[in-house]
């Protein structure tokens, strides 16, 4: 009897403790609370990563944060949970975990987001809430929180962690958005790939049509400094020599390289072998420019190919985030533990989540499931864009079937707006009478996120539920099959740099090129028409001052280019003026020549042919290359003197002595015999003993009062110009400037006041022409 009563007792106990035992169990009546959870996963290991978000930090890389976590020097308890897990406040959690783990250390909290809180208990680690401060400051929003766990080990082991929150917080403290990115996004990538594709068109042809632009801008400088055709309209090539005029041979040149110029002037050069002569030129010409632009377009589809190297190197992220990538393993890790849950109760809860439910809503639910016809299943647990599902929860549905594998009625309620998903897999229900549920028992959560109301409602309307028909239980529990979530290697994998919006980069690219290339050759452009305007206002090397007085088209200090261009410009208009089948410039006056007296003709015809001498010794109709400031500058004052011939015949025989460029003299201005010449000579009319100051007291005043006249224009006359200066033959037109009575040649003697006829007589005689 004794022993039947033992044994009796004994199994009494032995099924109270089972009882206990599958009460106490994960999922039961009687399941931890979430400090209590958390606080039993930390006695484990001291880091825990939630297994909800293997997305954005996978359970995998919990050593990582170990090997930070012991740089501190002191016992440290690491939590990643999803941003809705903390409840109200975060401290609170960490309160709550340590009150439960009763362990001394750093406790810290993180998220997706970052750092939410970190607090000390019983341990000595000053400056902890100011790494924390300064870790929220310093990063940008893009930090994973492997990075930013890593950042607050940095700041809390440097010692200065109190200064750096201090100004971190007065730099960014209102502009934590305006950090630049630590990773590499896809919209990041899409304006990496356009801004290289127009990099890549866009800097080699703007450099191959600027340097184009640049060879075309020299070559016309180098034509207008070797000078062009004389005229722009059709004449002869060289000027004609007039009938009184005779070469001399070849040989009996009198000014050494001048005269060998003479043999070479033929009178109405320019027929036929010339003109085929100057188009096989030509086509020579262009077949070179052929050849010497493939060089260029290689060279800029090299540089195109260097481009898109250098950007590959420094664009050379292939990854979004700091590297981590989830296990198979870290991505079934949640389901799999949510089915072994409904495997032992057809509740479960998510300890991990904030308690959704009492325990009082616990057991009414469980009573309520035991009494349904339809075996049916409750999984209270969240959902999130970094879960395994993608945040889909028909994936996850899904997801829990294929781990059940039996015929069950699914409910995937939200722990945190009381939403609640229905899938049914083969029971015997009416899916239109789960599909037609009242309003409060809809897929999104009501106005009343109370979840353990929603759910006994729910699970009192399905106690009512009708059965199917026959075959509607087979039909697909979702009413479609729901996309596989994306890989999250590929979510990660950027597109590669040259894909997307490169191409679209690499037509724009054209565009700018086009645009910039026209902005530079608009602005050079607009630059060379001020300068040339300022030349012509004030002259090439004289800037304002006294020449400036005297007209546009007379500087002080002209500069080779100057002269070249207005020889080339009077001696045209000369030409049109004195040729019957020439066609003038536009603007200019017709010819007049024909209607002259015969005095001015010969004056006019003499200048330009006294000009041609000077400066086209070719009789190529271009200005020689080799033709000297002085020898331009005789040549502007003869076609000058020309055209004065022609337009006022009584008013061309004089030039201003002071400076030729001037034009005509119309007035004469009286210079005493120690004032000098302009060029710096002293006349030779003075009395010899005069001007040594020997001889009588009477031959030294006759010597005294002695004058003579020069002429000079009406400019000077009232106003004495400065001296004409130009660059020695010597310097190559890079020398100093010295009057112009200095330098040789014919020019000088317009300095004693000689006339133009003179001027013309001396430039024959210079050259050998008779």
């Amino acid at each position: 009897m004794l022993r039947t009563g033992v044994v009796l007792v004994m199994g009494w106990l032995a099924v109270l403790f089972c009882a206990g035992g599958v009460q106490a169990a994960p999922g039961g009546a009687d399941a931890p609370t979430q400090t209590a959870y958390l606080a039993g996963q930390l006695r484990k290991n001291p880091v825990f990563i939630s297994d909800q978000i293997p997305r954005a930090v996978p359970r995998s890389t919990a050593p990582d944060f170990a090997k930070e976590a012991r740089r501190l020097g002191v016992p440290t308890y690491v939590m990643i949970l999803p941003n809705t897990h903390y409840g109200s406040e975060a401290t609170g959690l960490l309160a709550g975990v340590h009150d439960r783990l009763a362990r001394k250390g750093l406790y810290v909290t993180l998220s997706p987001t970052g750092l939410d809180a970190v607090q000390t208990y019983g341990v000595s680690l000053p400056g902890a809430e100011d790494a924390s401060r300064a870790t929220l400051y310093e990063l940008p929003y893009d930090a994973t929180p492997r990075e930013v766990f890593r950042h607050f080990v940095d700041v809390l082991t440097s010692g200065h962690a109190h200064q750096r929150a201090e100004a971190a917080h007065a730099k960014y403290g209102d502009s934590v958005d305006e950090l630049p990115l630590l990773h590499t996004d896809r919209t990041a990538r899409e304006d990496q790939s356009f801004a290289t594709g127009v990099a890549v068109t866009g800097i080699p042809l703007t450099a191959l049509l600027l340097t184009l632009y640049a060879v075309r801008r020299r070559r016309i400088r180098r034509a207008a400094a070797a000078g062009g055709p004389l005229s722009a309209g059709k004449r002869p090539v060289a000027p004609k020599t007039t009938a009184h005029t005779k070469r001399s041979p070849a040989g009996s040149k009198t000014k050494g390289t001048k005269g060998s110029r003479t043999g070479s002037k033929k009178a109405g050069t320019g027929g036929s072998g010339a003109g085929k002569g100057a188009k096989t030129k030509s086509v020579g010409a262009s077949g070179g420019q052929r050849v010497r632009m493939l060089p260029l377009v290689v060279a800029a589809v090299v540089l195109g190919g260097l481009v898109a190297f250098a950007a590959s190197q420094v664009f050379d992220d292939t990854t979004s985030g700091d590297g981590s990538l989830p296990t198979a393993a870290d991505m079934r890790a949640r389901v799999d533990r949510v089915a072994e849950g409904l495997r032992r109760d057809p509740l479960y809860v998510d300890p991990e989540s904030p308690p959704a439910l009492d325990t009082a809503e616990r057991t009414h639910l469980r009573t309520q499931l035991r009494a349904l016809r339809i075996p049916t299943v409750i999984a209270a647990v969240s959902s999130n864009p970094d879960d395994e599902s993608d945040g889909n929860k028909d994936l996850l549905l899904k997801a829990l079937h294929d781990r059940l594998h039996r015929k069950v009625l699914i409910v995937l309620a939200e722990p945190s707006d009381g939403g609640i998903e229905l899938a049914n897999y083969g029971t015997p229900v009416d899916p239109t009478y789960l599909m037609n549920r009242p309003r409060y028992l809809e897929y999104s959560g009501s106005a009343d996120p109370a979840l353990g109301r929603r759910l006994d409602q729910l699970l009192t309307y399905l106690g009512k539920a009708k059965a199917a028909k026959s075959g509607a239980a087979e039909s697909d529990p979702l009413g479609y099959d729901p996309p596989p979530a994306v890989d999250p290697v590929e979510e990660q994998a950027l597109p590669g740099l040259f894909t997307g919006d490169f191409h679209p980069g690499l037509v724009l690219g054209v565009f700018a090129a086009l645009l910039v290339t026209g902005l530079v050759a608009a602005g050079c452009g607009t630059i060379r028409v001020i300068v040339m305007a300022r030349r012509r206002r004030y002259g090439a090397g004289g800037g304002s001052g006294a020449g400036a007085a005297h007209g546009p088209h007379a500087p002080v200090r002209p500069s080779l280019a100057w002269l070249r261009r207005a020889a080339r410009h009077d001696l045209d208009a000369l030409t049109a003026a004195l040729e019957p089948g020439t066609v003038p410039e536009p603007g200019a006056p017709e010819p007049t020549a024909a209607a002259l007296p015969a005095e001015a003709q010969r004056r006019a015809w003499e200048c330009l042919d006294a000009a041609a001498l000077l400066i086209d010794g070719d009789s190529d109709g271009r200005i020689d290359a080799d033709a000297t400031p002085a020898v331009l500058a005789c040549a502007i004052v003869l076609a000058r003197a020309g055209r004065t011939a022609i337009d006022e015949p009584a008013s061309a025989r004089h030039v201003c002595h002071r400076n030729p460029l001037h034009g005509t003299a119309r007035k004469r201005t009286e210079k005493r015999p120690g004032g000098g010449t302009p060029g710096g000579a002293t006349r030779s009319t003075t009395d010899a003993a005069g001007a040594r100051g020997t001889g009588g007291p009477a031959a030294r005043r006759r010597a005294a009062s002695a004058m003579w006249t020069l002429p000079v224009c009406e400019g000077c006359r009232v106003t004495p110009g400065a001296v004409l200066k130009l660059r020695s033959e010597e310097s190559k037109g890079r020398g100093a400037y010295v009057p112009y009575a200095t330098l040789p040649g014919p020019l000088a003697t317009l300095a004693d006041g000689a006339e133009i006829d003179q001027l013309t007589r001396d430039v024959r005689e210079y050259f050998g022409v008779h």
